[in-house]
């Protein structure tokens, strides 16, 4: 493992707990749950959907499942991608859109 690697994993291991990860998981089952529901007033409550909108939820869905299943990329740039950081700050800007 590079030095880099390590780094971004130490940077990664506060948020490396079962609450966290549950709590990851559960906004992203939310996000999902609504959207297969009624896609079309699930879209009306965050702006509509577009290119730019679609792909963070879809990215922020997809990083927060594999956060919150315990999957640990092995490289240090799969990592970043997937990082529960960026991930649950675009969950909780669009639940916060849909709540208020």
């Amino acid at each position: 493992m590079s030095d880099f690697s390590a780094l971004v994993e130490q940077w990664h291991r506060p948020v490396d707990h079962i609450l966290w990860r549950i709590l990851l998981m559960g906004v992203a089952f939310y996000h999902v749950a609504l959207l297969m529901w009624n896609p079309q007033v699930y879209a009306e409550t965050i702006g509509g959907f577009n290119f730019v909108i679609v792909v963070l939820l879809i990215w922020a869905i997809c990083s927060s499942m594999i956060f919150g299943i315990g999957f640990k990329p092995r490289r240090w740039f799969w990592q970043i991608i997937f990082t529960p950081y960026l991930s649950g700050c675009v969950l909780v800007y669009f639940s916060l859109i849909r709540i208020i």
